[in-house]
């Protein structure tokens, strides 16, 4: 499951919490549910069996109060800030465990940077950002839209501080393929029309997998939600806060809400925003997300046709026979890949081209943009706006470099949930299902979601639920039409929270804070810099 936040002042998969067809899915499906393993509590007893469609009812146990005497040296450190490079910004470097329950493996280094408040007003503190994924910076997000796109009351009174969890990004990222193999990675036929293209994907996913295995095999088995949570805890110490402020949005939901659960005491004012179902085993995650970006995408075929040039139909044309006609379109590049006028000579793939549709889902700003892209790829062959679409969501560079989204995206869903599928024939038995929950996509984010049954690394994590009883009260933020992070996710996260409350967005789009409604931001800031919740229940247009 890949979820990150887009903003429309960044481009598409900047800043986001997105989709993948090869990554994981989904960047939102696999990254759910991290378990809190032996010291963090009995998540794992009675947990689901990898292919479960059943909510779990096991509880994420909270660890005990304060720190153990042998974390103390972490929790004591002191960062040395320094010039990030960024006007504005410091950043810093902390350590933390490698292994919580084996301090002698040694440690590992957690890049930080801040913006200290600006001011004026009383400071409350620091406010702890993360834009999802996994595999999202939170950093690059700090730097390139909370630290200066946040309401000016919000960064007044806190100083804004990220970290990028382990793995991911400055903090020792897990790297799996160069960038001339991602680019044959990506292209990679998800729809399967018979043995041969079955055993290209899966050999695809097993050298992927045999890649980051080869990279960090150490590492590889401390990237969970659980320990990225744990750090947080330090960070919050180091930062001589007595709670921890936050922001999350999509996976960072699950990571905020997991911090929640471990040390209910220490959770401060948290908004998890386009959250996500810790309870939910991968392949029902999977499934439902898959169902979210056909939402999506209906409102994005209804919007379509009302527009004097639309592709894929006409105003008489239902969102049904829009998704009949681009499916058709996708099938015509699975026979025939178009030119894309790329440097490197890649041509528009089918696969390529639907992470390109799937990358527009998530923000409604961008469906002009993918109109356009669809008339020059479908009237005059030209591939290259899809393709473009495509390339931001993977964080593909025009020198033809990835960033490590896609490689810790991965890393921390197969880590945290069992694998939705551990065979091809499961993947067969279950494309009915996937295929009625998405005409569009269902084919090919059924046979995604195999990925992690070839991980190198047994997981750690298995479904649970998330009570967090003692917090303060927990604002969580659902959009009703969010195609990466269904509705209801928040509806279900806000009811296992013991003090959440859900604040809901009737719209389109992934996340709801700073998009554009004055009614979500007013609530937000308001709890934010007043610690007064939003009313449960609440709704916002």
């Amino acid at each position: 499951m890949h979820t990150r936040r887009t903003h429309r002042r960044t481009r598409i998969g900047r800043i986001r919490a997105g989709a993948t067809l090869l990554a994981a899915a989904l960047l939102a499906t696999a990254c759910s549910a991290g378990d809190a393993s032996t010291s963090a509590g009995s998540a794992t007893e009675g947990a689901q069996a990898a292919g479960s469609m059943e909510a779990a009812k096991t509880i994420l146990a909270a660890l005990p109060e304060g720190a153990p005497s042998a974390l103390t040296p972490y929790y004591e450190q002191k960062l040395s800030w320094r010039d990030c490079g960024v006007p504005g910004f410091q950043c810093a470097t902390m350590k933390a465990p490698l292994n919580y329950e084996k301090l002698a493996d040694g440690d590992i280094r957690l890049a930080v940077a801040r913006k200290k408040a600006t001011g004026p007003g009383k400071r409350l503190g620091s406010l702890l950002v993360n834009p999802g994924g996994p595999g999202a910076s939170a950093i690059g997000y700090l730097q390139q839209y909370a630290g200066i796109g946040y309401p000016a009351d919000v960064r007044a009174q806190y100083d804004m501080v990220a970290v990028d969890p382990r793995g991911v990004a400055r903090s020792e990222p897990v790297e799996c393929l160069d960038g001339r193999e991602m680019d044959a990675y990506t292209k990679t036929d998800v729809t399967p029309d018979d043995q041969r293209e079955t055993d290209v994907l899966v050999d695809a996913f097993k050298n992927f997998a045999e890649g980051c295995g080869a990279d960090a095999p150490k590492l590889l088995r401390h990237v969970s939600t659980v320990e990225a949570a744990r750090d947080m805890d330090i960070l919050r110490e180091v930062l001589g806060d007595k709670k921890l402020n936050y922001v999350g949005a999509s996976y960072g939901t699950f990571l905020g809400a997991t911090y929640a659960g471990l040390f209910p005491d220490r959770a401060g004012r948290l908004v998890l925003d386009g959250a996500l179902d810790p309870a939910l085993p991968a392949r029902r995650l999977n499934l439902e997300q898959t169902a979210g970006f056909e939402t999506a995408f209906r409102s994005f075929a209804k919007d379509c046709v009302q527009q004097p040039w639309c592709p894929l139909g006409d105003r008489g044309t239902s969102p049904a026979q829009v998704g009949k006609n681009l499916k058709a379109f996708f099938e015509d590049l699975d026979a025939k890949p178009i030119p894309a006028g790329d440097a490197d000579g890649r041509r528009l793939t089918e696969s390529l081209a639907t992470t390109g549709v799937i990358a527009a889902m998530y923000d409604e700003g961008a469906w002009p943009q993918l109109r356009e892209s669809l008339t020059a790829a479908m009237r005059k062959d030209d591939g290259a706006g899809l393709l473009a679409l495509s390339d931001s969501y993977y964080e593909r560079e025009a020198d033809g470099s990835y960033s490590n989204l896609m490689f810790a995206n991965a890393a921390v869903n197969c880590l945290d949930l069992p694998a939705a599928f551990s065979s091809p024939d499961e993947v067969r038995d279950a494309l009915p299902a996937f295929e009625k929950a998405s005409p569009v996509f269902g084919e090919g984010l059924a046979w995604a979601s195999l990925n992690c049954g070839y991980w190198p690394v047994r997981p750690t994590g298995e479904p649970h639920r998330i009570e967090a009883a003692g917090a303060t009260p927990i604002v969580v933020v659902g959009t009703t039409r969010d195609p990466a992070t269904p509705y209801r996710w928040a509806e279900s996260m806000a009811g296992q929270l013991s003090s959440g409350r859900l604040l809901t967005y009737e719209g389109d789009g992934h996340t709801a804070y700073g998009r554009g409604s004055a009614c979500i931001d007013s609530a937000i800031n308001t709890y934010l810099l007043r610690g007064t919740p939003p009313t449960d229940g609440k709704r916002c247009s």
